[in-house]
Formats: C-alpha cells, sequence, structure tokens
C-alpha cells in the first residue's frame, strides 16, 4: 500500500475515533499529497520517496511554526503545531542517529573517493539521496564537513 493510501486510510480511521488532532494532521498531509500529484509535470502520480519529501517538509514547518509561537508567547498554539508534527512524523523512516550519520557519510567519503572539504558537493549529492527522510539535511551537512576537514 502506497503511502497516499495509508494516510488516506488513517484519515478515515482518526474520523472514526474523533481524533481531533490527528485528523486535522493527516487532511494536511493529504492536501499537500493532492498537489503534488496534480502537479504540472506529475502525471496524476505520487511516488513514495516524493510524499517522504512532502511529509519531511511539513514536519519542519509545524517545528518552526511551534518556535515562532513560543518565541510569541502562544504556547497553546505551539503545543498544537508540536502535536500535529508528532503524528505527520509517525509516517517518517526510523531517524538514524548521529553515530549512524557518520559511519555512513564515512562509507560515502571512502566510495566517492573524496580528499577534503573540496569535495564537499561530490559528497553531499550522495549523502542526499541515501540519506532521504532518515537524517535530518542539516545533522547530514554538518557531518560531512567535519568527516572532510579531518582527512
Amino acid at each position: 500500500m502506497s503511502l497516499f493510501d495509508t494516510i488516506s486510510n488513517d484519515i478515515q480511521q482518526a474520523m472514526k475515533a474523533r481524533e481531533k488532532v490527528r485528523l486535522e494532521a493527516l487532511r494536511g498531509v493529504k492536501k499537500e499529497f493532492l498537489e503534488a500529484k496534480s502537479a504540472p509535470g506529475a502525471g496524476g502520480e505520487l511516488s513514495d520517496e516524493n510524499a517522504l519529501k512532502i511529509i519531511t517538509k511539513l514536519v519542519k514547518q509545524r517545528r518552526e511554526s511551534a518556535r515562532i509561537y513560543e518565541e510569541n508567547n502562544r504556547p497553546e498554539l505551539a503545543a498544537n503545531e508540536l502535536a500535529e508534527a508528532a503524528v505527520i512524523e509517525e509516517y517518517l523512516p526510523k531517524q538514524l542517529s548521529p553515530e549512524e550519520i557518520e559511519t555512513e557519510v564515512r562509507a560515502i567519503v571512502a566510495e566517492t573517493g573524496a580528499e577534503g572539504p573540496k569535495d564537499m558537493g561530490k559528497v553531499m549529492k550522495v549523502a542526499t539521496k541515501q540519506f532521504a527522510g532518515r537524517a535530518d539535511g542539516r545533522a547530514v551537512s554538518d557531518t560531512v564537513k567535519r568527516v572532510l576537514s579531518s582527512l
């Protein structure tokens, strides 16, 4: 079952269970999925890879909104955003630990033959694809910089 179908089924379950926060979060995800499916060039299809990118983006947006609400002394709105982010995160693959990221980055560096910081782009190109949905881009970038500067 595709991620799109899973979300659609979970929306029905949330409606039956009257889980308001879960329902709102999943409806937001489905809206983004439908927009991506109907985008020019999409051909009415949405791969799970693209769905994961959308989910990752939505989690980041919710967290950023929560941070802004906290700064503006609106904890009730921040709590709602964080609750929705937690629901959406359930659909992401297990996130890698910093140690796992470093191990995989070292393997990518060896595989690409990178010799120092000047090869950052070459390593990041491979790392971005390999870590898609499994690790935060900033964490991967920081780890790549650290590993390449130690060469």
